[in-house]
């Protein structure tokens, strides 16, 4: 019985104080899982061996001793369960009208009278019933499945024996009816527990930690016990990127932030700004938000490139210090780029710096100045088949943080004209921004 795995398997537990992911499954979204449950139940009834059954049966002149073994499940049919919310507990499953087609081998024993061969039996069992509640909570800081009540009825049984001693035991076809009934009904909830051992085994082994890329890994534990009400089921997971180099708490922490129940939606996704500001954060300390910027990076149409012969023009400097040189630029984060959340507009600030060189025909870098970048932008995401959202440039401010060459005029005129051009490098699958200012008077 694998109720809410499709969702949970990412799930164990530890202490945060708020979480920055959060799942809400509805009823319509319970629904659904009910309909793939469906189809799973039958699979694993399909596939369950039935072990052999040994019985006995009085019929007044003696006792008959009767065996069926090789026992397979041949088809299943059964509407889909009926799957509901139980407030403070989990999810009751209740299965009605399933129905069983099994065929196997029996072989009876009369005082001396024996089947000289095995026979064969055909069993039909009709109107299946099964009610199952199923807690979820957590156990020693790991999300836990457990089977609290469990009950089956089944209705009608109907056997067809063939070879062996059939006509002489076909008097009492109706008093094994009734115990090969009790004895199917005896063995579903036992089989229902073992599934439900077997997921719980499976989210045992699950890791606490998922290695995103060489640099950064994510913490997507429990922060609390599953939340459930009657109509919906709430799962808070921390959330948290680290460095794999270096993993440390971030200067900020999670705020408390809810999920709306939205009944039209089977599964509702929430992330706060923790999330992506830790992602931000466990980048920086793994010294991944750098790019060095050369000139063959930048496109041959664009007026400025990296030379000191057209940077002299803005630098006069630089064409005496360094005349005829190529030039390259170190852009990187010079603190956490921070994003923050409200009402559908996401806003993002990135300080960042550019360290300027100038390149040697050896190769050796000079350092020429650095300039310290803040910038902001605004824009909205979505989530269709992939991530995609679209971003303005709010504001953009340079000043001259250092310089080997001297002053220089770092911020444009109001009247000047300029143009900003983005270079985006995916290396280490992560956008890169790289903002590389032309003006003109």
């Amino acid at each position: 019985m694998q109720l809410v795995i499709y969702f949970l398997m990412i799930v164990t537990y530890t202490h945060t104080d708020y979480p920055a992911l959060k799942f809400l499954l509805s009823e319509k979204g319970l629904r659904a899982v009910s309909q793939m449950l469906s189809v799973q139940i039958q699979s694993k009834l399909k596939s369950t061996e039935i072990s052999e059954y040994r019985g006995k049966r009085d019929i007044k002149i003696g006792t008959v001793h009767y065996v069926l073994s090789n026992m397979r499940v041949v088809e299943c049919s059964m509407p889909d369960p009926s799957l509901v919310f139980v407030e403070g507990t989990g999810v009751s499953v209740e299965v009605s009208q399933l129905t069983l087609a099994i065929t196997g081998k029996w072989a009876t024993q009369f005082g001396i009278i024996h089947a000289n061969l095995p026979g064969s039996f055909d069993l039909a069992v009709y109107n299946i019933h099964i009610y199952t509640l199923l807690q979820l909570a957590d156990d020693a800081g790991r999300l836990s499945i457990t089977t609290v009540q469990c009950s089956a009825n089944v209705g009608d049984v109907n056997i067809q024996f063939h070879g062996g001693a059939r006509f002489f035991f076909k008097p009492f076809v109706s008093g094994f009816s009734g115990q090969i009934s009790d004895m199917i009904r005896e063995k579903i909830c036992p089989a229902i527990q073992q599934a439900i051992n077997g997921s719980e085994e499976t989210l045992q082994e699950i890791p606490v930690n998922i290695t995103v890329d060489q640099y950064i890994s994510l913490s997507i534990p429990l922060t609390s016990s599953p939340a459930v009400t009657h109509q919906s089921f709430e799962l808070d997971i921390k959330g948290e990127f680290y460095s794999r180099s270096s993993p440390s708490e971030p200067p900020f922490s999670a705020s408390v932030f809810d999920v709306p129940y939205a009944e039209n939606y089977m599964l509702s996704v929430a992330a706060s700004e923790f999330l992506v500001n830790s992602a931000a954060y466990a980048f920086l300390s793994s010294g991944a938000l750098q790019i060095n910027i050369t000139d063959d990076m930048i496109p041959k149409s664009f007026l400025i490139h990296l030379n000191t012969s057209q940077f002299g023009a803005f630098i006069p400097q630089l064409r005496t210090l360094y005349p005829n040189m190529e030039m390259q630029v170190l852009l990187y984060a010079s603190e956490t780029p921070l994003f923050s959340f409200s009402s559908g507009v996401i806003d993002i600030h990135v300080p960042a710096a550019a360290k300027f060189s100038a390149v040697k025909p050896d190769g050796t870098l000079v350092p020429l100045f650095r300039l310290d970048v803040d910038g902001s932008f605004s824009g909205s995401a979505r989530i269709d088949q992939n991530l995609t959202g679209a971003f303005q440039l709010k504001n953009l401010t340079l000043t001259l943080g250092s310089s080997e060459i001297g002053d220089f005029k770092v911020r444009p005129d109001s009247d000047d004209s300029c143009q900003i051009f983005t270079l985006v490098d995916q290396h280490y699958k992560m956008f890169y921004l790289c903002l590389i200012i032309q003006c003109t008077d």
